[in-house]
């Protein structure tokens, strides 16, 4: 029984992507490597006999990743000495680090488009036949107007200042032009073991009870283990300098989500629609407290702005198609793993 994820347990097994493995330039450097997504990037190329190297802000608490054999570099994204030693004579650097939350766009802005701009500097001077792999968010397109969902090329629109954030981050990436290779990958909503965000529908789903803004929602979806793929995938493909969308082939209304979620659970769930102005008034109260210290409030003006949006979509097929990814991993498969392995951790009922 799964009780944790590990390089000797990794939740993408190193047989699943053998043969992109073998075609990434080592040695590989991560930035976000201790978090949801990159730890389970990290797991997998440990299990795999690699080594990669791995920014850590803190070498005492490098969180998912404590005690696998990485090369752990201390410093920061604010750091340039720092990310020149991580990405110094490397093959393949995938940039998943980034700010999430904040109480204001300056700090957005600084950490996730400066932090893109001082990482790419370091591989211009230190890595620069390196492949550079920059995970962004489907929040730097902004959401779609049909439940279609948008085109990697579609004109971006982003509307939260984390989605500013985070187009500026890609524009700082494409500096790079043709005289460096570079792909930029838009995830939507990752849900899986070991996220904090998507956490907040288990929970309600567990609870039977989930307030969703009013007005019909269509969501993409990824599971964490497809997103692996695709950034190993990305960084073993020929095609770069161009824009990629991650996410399950179709998208889903937001209710069936919760059917799906309350099935795992073995139970149903009420669906209560919430007017917007009570999800504005729910952000502006969680900005304040964010402003007096409140780290991770689920609900900002920032976040709330795009909760309110019609449908966070992406367009997918052409973007897998292209990066030689199957169907992916259904969400009822996806949520069933996350299900378990929530309850084995506690942290739902």
């Amino acid at each position: 029984m799964i009780t944790d994820y590990s390089p000797s347990n990794p939740l993408v097994l190193p047989d699943d992507v053998a043969a992109w493995l073998d075609a990434v330039p080592q040695p590989i450097a991560l930035t976000g490597g201790t978090g949801f997504v990159g730890s389970h990037l990290v797991d997998t190329l440990c299990a795999a006999g690699l080594s990669p190297r791995v920014l850590v802000r803190n070498l005492e608490n490098p969180r998912w990743i404590a005690g696998v054999d990485a090369e752990l570099v201390k410093g920061s994204m604010e750091d340039p000495e720092s990310l020149e030693r991580l990405v110094g004579g490397a093959g393949t650097v995938i940039h998943l680090a980034g700010v999430l939350r904040a109480a204001r766009e300056a700090d957005f802005d600084r950490g996730n488009r400066e932090g893109a701009a001082n990482l790419v500097g370091a591989v211009r001077r230190a890595a620069p036949d390196a492949r550079l792999i920059h995970v962004s968010s489907l929040a730097a397109a902004g959401p779609s107007p049909e439940p279609e969902g948008l085109a990697p090329d579609d004109p971006a629109a982003p509307i939260s200042a984390y989605g500013r954030s985070k187009l500026a981050g890609e524009r700082e990436v494409a500096t790079l032009g043709d005289a460096g290779w570079w792909c930029i990958l838009r995830p939507p909503a990752v849900y899986g073991p070991r996220d904090t965000d998507i956490l907040e529908f288990f929970k309600m789903a567990s609870r039977g009870l989930a307030a969703i803004p009013a007005g019909e929602r269509w969501l993409t979806m990824a599971y964490v283990g497809d997103v692996v793929r695709a950034i190993l995938a990305a960084a073993s493909a020929g095609a770069h300098r161009r824009v990629y969308h991650l996410g399950e082939r179709s998208p889903q209304k937001l209710e069936r989500i919760f059917d799906l979620l309350a099935a795992g659970a073995g139970s149903r769930v009420r669906v209560v629609r919430v007017p917007p102005v009570v999800i504005k008034a729910a952000g502006v109260a969680g900005s304040s407290l964010q402003r007096l210290g409140w780290r991770r409030m689920p609900l900002t003006v920032d976040k709330s702005t795009e909760l309110l949006a019609r449908h966070w979509t992406a367009l997918t097929a052409p973007s897998l198609d292209a990066l030689g990814l199957g169907e992916g991993t259904l969400f009822e498969k996806g949520a069933e793993c996350t299900w378990r392995w929530y309850r084995l951790m506690g942290w739902v009922r």
